[in-house]
């Protein structure tokens, strides 16, 4: 050990081996020894370092393993991690692809089920419709019937409530035994040919309650309403059976005195018992108590010559049921009522009055003989009011004059009365005669023209027309003048 200091000692010193002088040892090892000794000893460094060299490699065969290791280990949580998001991922897709066969399963199945359901809905529809088809059909066959039983039935009773003739005045003679019920009273009458349908007046007595029909002879004609029927039934017939004696016929277009003259000849009554009582005015008042829907114009008429002019009904009348001259007078009103009543709305509505219809039906009456003429006369009297022209009728001139002639001159047209129509405008007084139902109807519907003239031919009685004065200059002078030309 000192050996080697010392030569430690040399070298640091900068001192040569070959200058450095060994130093001998006692106890040192010879050269010879000191070889084997040294490659024994650089064998076994050798050995250590091959020994070192390989304890570092394992060392660093063990660290790069552990690190393999660790690095395994830490990357089985991120490898799991990952089977288990692909696990799932698959699972998910599993789960989609699934979900879509179900879906589509699904879809087939509801495709199929709407496909069931709309042929289902579809026949359903079918059917119905064949249904509300054929309960349309049944429902507009239902109404077709209703309707039609409906209107036979409003013609059936509507056609027997009405006259049976309405321009048939011939009287027949009826005779209405004791006890006979409603229903056989009209069997009668319809055996009879007075009404049109027993049945009917069967049911319209029933409906009105009339009772109290009397037994014995009765004289009706076919143009006599049901009610004018059953009013004569209640007030009774004669004990034995009529003859021509017995009843007076009222002709249309009879005025006060005519009527006068006729019950003067056909009855105990004198004319001027008749004008006499037609001037009697509290028996005016006592009718118009009775029928003020009829009569209330007229009593408010003023410079009228017989008030109840225009009142008198045309028809047939049993003298017999008369006990004096106020019950005759008083069925020739109630038969005027019976034949205005159904007007009285319509009268209204026109803004008349009765006695401004009653008055031009008056004219009407005699001015026109056919309904065509009728109401083509009328609507020009309406024409010529609404101008604020004087009507001119010759109507109203013999009227005036209290006079029935043929000829109507121009002297004759200066006839100072209110009733005279060529100097007065306006519907005058009141009525000029009594008019029919016809002509009454005549004024109500008149037929619309832009006529203001008329004239007959008096060969033929046809009506012309003009709307100027100069073509109605023309008429009269081929008609009336000139007529053989």
């Amino acid at each position: 050990m000192r050996a080697l200091e010392e030569n430690r000692k040399n070298r640091d010193s900068g001192l040569s081996d070959a200058e450095s002088t060994p130093v001998q040892r006692p106890y040192a090892p010879t050269e010879d020894t000191l070889q084997k000794k040294s490659v024994k000893r650089l064998s076994s460094d050798k050995s250590t370092i091959s020994t070192l060299n390989e304890e570092k490699r394992n060392s660093k065969r063990i660290e790069e393993k552990a690190n393999k290791q660790a690095a395994e280990e830490q990357s089985i949580p991120a490898k799991k991690q990952r089977e288990t998001t692909e696990e799932v991922s698959l699972l998910a897709k599993i789960g989609n692809k699934l979900e879509e066969i179900k879906l589509f399963d699904q879809e087939e199945y509801e495709e199929e089920l709407s496909e069931e359901s709309n042929l289902k809905r579809a026949e359903r529809r079918r059917e119905d419709r064949v249904v509300r088809k054929i309960v349309y059909i049944l429902t507009i066959a239902i109404l077709i019937v209703a309707g039609v039983l409906a209107i036979s039935g409003y013609n059936y009773v509507s056609a027997g409530l009405k006259p049976l003739d309405k321009n048939d005045e011939k009287l027949v003679q009826v005779e209405i035994p004791s006890g006979s019920s409603n229903r056989q009273i009209g069997e009668i009458l319809e055996d009879q040919d007075v009404i049109r349908n027993g049945l009917v007046f069967n049911f319209y007595t029933k409906f009105k309650n009339l009772t109290n029909f009397q037994a014995g002879y009765y004289q009706f004609s076919a143009n006599m309403t049901l009610d004018s029927i059953s009013k004569e039934l209640q007030q009774g017939g004669s004990d034995v059976p009529l003859d021509d004696a017995s009843k007076i016929t009222v002709p249309e277009g009879y005025d006060v005195e005519q009527i006068a003259s006729l019950i003067a000849k056909k009855t105990d009554f004198s004319k001027k018992d008749f004008l006499d009582l037609m001037k009697d005015e509290e028996f005016f008042n006592q009718l118009k108590g009775q029928y003020p829907d009829l009569l209330t114009d007229a009593g408010n008429a003023e410079g009228v010559r017989y008030r109840l002019e225009g009142y008198l009904y045309p028809a047939t009348y049993n003298i017999l049921k008369s006990r004096d001259l106020k019950d005759l007078v008083t069925q020739m009103v109630d038969a005027t009522s019976q034949t205005l009543s159904p007007y009285y709305t319509q009268i209204k509505e026109k803004g008349l009055t009765v006695q401004e219809v009653m008055t031009l039906a008056s004219l009407v009456e005699k001015e026109g003989v056919t309904t065509e003429d009728r109401k083509k006369i009328a609507q020009v009297f309406f024409n010529r009011i609404d101008a604020k022209m004087p009507l001119q009728s010759d109507i109203s001139i013999l009227y005036a004059l209290g006079e029935h002639k043929e000829f109507v001159y121009n002297k004759d047209t200066e006839v100072d009365s209110p009733y005279n129509l060529y100097t007065n405008t306006g519907y005058g007084p009141g009525p000029f005669d009594n008019p029919s139902q016809e002509a009454i109807q005549a004024v109500l519907e008149p037929t619309p023209n832009d006529y203001y003239y008329f004239v007959a031919d008096i060969k033929t009685g046809k009506v012309y027309y003009a709307e100027t004065y100069d073509e109605h200059l023309e008429l009269v002078d081929r008609y009336v003048q000139n007529p053989n030309e």
